[in-house]
């Protein structure tokens, strides 16, 4: 079947949406192996002496000392600790490349620019394409040998593939990897990847997996106002994209004022939406009782799940809520009690402050 194009606009415009079986597509995914192409992905390189150094004095992550061949997650913030922009980050021996979405690549390259001064760093675009491998069937002898290697790398690591890019190990749950070469060898790496039986699929599938997962998207499942508490981006390289443990970077003061004292005012929740009517849009309003209570993201069919969403909500909703979807679309929406966050722990900070005010003896 000829490929189909993602939604135009929308987030992955430019990439493929399908090969004409979008749910044969996720299933292979779950139970196989598939590869996506998700070359529009803008991505980055870092050089220097310092790029390290000056990487972790702006960005949330604590990533002044990562090792070669660390994959993690980092964020940076507004004054105010909201999310402007999210990034995988893979350290090589000469460079730290960033990959991030399409529309914040030149805004993100600009930003890091700026912030340089007399540091010895270097930002500039590179000619990289991301491809995203799916499925247990990846750690095959024939995969491996497709992408020459005896084995995939660990869990939150990557390995330099010859003649350039890497191969990286995703730290989060199931087996993903992605495949990050020079864009001029892509489709050959790809096609050499088909070749060993991993199945061609869309960003269709690779997004119904990442719902699934309850793993949010900048810009489709977070809006102006997040901060990384409502979405889960806490805790240290491999488990988040926030270090709880680090100096001083913009927007900190809200990252700890929330750990330690409140509680974030939103919660991302995983949504299943009524299958027989039109689909909602990312960014209509999610109600209960005709009150907007939240925003949705990202809206996707799933193979076995059906209709399923991410989407912001207000903390402390009950799991049980009955909820519609505002827009231009009404459906009828029910929180997946598994996906609300843990009950809340409260912070030392804030048992501090009740024992001052009498509150806990």
């Amino acid at each position: 079947m000829p490929a189909v194009p993602a939604p135009d606009p929308g987030p992955d415009a430019g990439a493929v949406w399908h090969y004409g079986d979008p749910l044969g597509e996720q299933r292979s995914a779950a139970a196989a192996a598939v590869v996506v192409d998700r070359s529009h992905r803008a991505v980055l390189t870092l050089t220097g002496s310092e790029r390290r150094s000056w990487l972790h004095s702006i960005s949330t992550q604590h990533v002044s000392e990562l090792p070669t061949g660390a994959v993690t997650e980092n964020l940076s913030l507004d004054g105010q600790g909201r999310v402007e922009d999210h990034w995988w980050q893979t350290e090589l021996d000469d460079r730290t490349v960033l990959d991030t979405e399409p529309w914040r690549g030149e805004p993100l390259l600009s930003y890091l620019q700026r912030m340089v001064f007399w540091a010895d760093v270097v930002v500039e675009p590179a000619d990289l394409a991301v491809l995203s491998l799916l499925g247990p069937q990846l750690a095959d002898a024939a995969v491996c040998d497709a992408l020459d290697m005896t084995a995939l790398p660990a869990a939150g690591s990557a390995v330099p593939l010859p003649g350039g890019g890497f191969v990286r190990r995703l730290p989060v749950a199931g087996l993903e990897v992605d495949v990050v070469v020079p864009r001029a060898r892509a489709e050959g790496q790809r096609d050499r990847l088909i070749s060993a039986g991993v199945r061609p699929a869309g960003v269709w599938a690779y997004e119904a997996h990442r719902v699934a997962a309850h793993r949010p998207r900048l810009g489709v499942d977070t809006d102006e106002r997040t901060i990384p508490h409502e979405v889960g981006w806490i805790g240290g390289p491999g488990i988040g994209a926030v270090h709880l443990d680090k100096g001083c970077y913009r927007g900190q003061e809200t990252v700890a004022r929330v750990h330690n004292l409140g509680k974030p005012p939103r919660m991302l929740v995983l949504l299943h939406l009524d299958g027989s009517v039109d689909r909602p849009s990312p960014g209509d309003p999610v109600l209960a009782g005709g009150r907007a209570v939240g925003r949705l993201g990202t809206v996707v069919d799933h193979v076995d799940e059906g209709v399923i969403a991410l989407a912001l909500l207000k903390r402390g909703l009950p799991a049980d809520t009955p909820l519609t979807t505002g827009g231009e679309v009404e459906a009828t929406a029910a929180i997946d009690a598994d996906s609300l966050p843990a009950a809340d722990v409260t912070g030392a900070g804030r048992l501090a402050v009740d024992r001052l005010r009498g509150g806990t003896r």
